[in-house]
């Protein structure tokens, strides 16, 4: 029987493999990218567990199907490594558009800007946007250098849009109040 084992030791000296087995450091702007988007999924699990809503879960898993697409491509070498890949598409940014759309027909307007809190979930969704902005950058950042990223430039962009709604369908939903920011000047 062969056993996958999760340690290689190739890690060890500060490199890693990306997709085709080409060799960088593990500060690499892909790296980062791809790190960043692994860290998001796992706040959007995180959402999922706690979530009531069954459509709200459905929507979630898809995007955590997405995210690991977003992923599975930033950590491909070369854009021939990425032709085995599967891709993030304009309907996949239809669906978090569609989403916002259904979720904002239940919410009351927004009238100031929000501060984070107020419910465990809206709390969770705000560290999971704020997340997903950092996400955005470093993709950003890395299509510098390796333009070829735009659709999941543009899904992270979007996905950050539908988690701020969804805070505040998770506060609506649960009873709780919108925090509103009050500035002091």
């Amino acid at each position: 029987m062969n056993e996958w084992k999760i340690y290689t030791r190739k890690g060890d000296g500060g490199k890693t493999s990306l997709l085709g087995g080409v060799m960088v450091p593990k500060h690499d702007d892909r790296i980062e990218a791809y790190g960043t988007v692994d860290e998001l999924n796992s706040y959007i699990a995180l959402l999922h567990d706690y979530s009531p809503d069954n459509w709200v879960n459905e929507i979630l898993l898809e995007v955590e199907d997405r995210l690991f697409t977003i992923e599975s491509q930033l950590a491909a070498a070369t854009e021939a490594d990425m032709v085995r890949l599967p891709v993030i598409s304009e309907a996949d940014i239809k669906l978090l558009e569609h989403s916002i759309d259904k979720m904002n027909e239940t919410l009351p307007p927004i009238t100031s800007f929000v501060l984070p809190g107020g419910h465990l979930l809206n709390s969770y969704a705000h560290i999971a946007r704020t997340v997903c902005r950092r996400a955005e950058r470093c993709v950003s950042r890395m299509n510098v250098t390796h333009e070829q990223h735009l659709l999941g430039l543009k899904y992270l962009n979007r996905l950050s849009d539908f988690l701020f709604v969804l805070a505040r369908k998770f506060s609506f939903d649960n009873g709780a109040n919108e925090i509103s920011w009050r500035p002091r000047v």
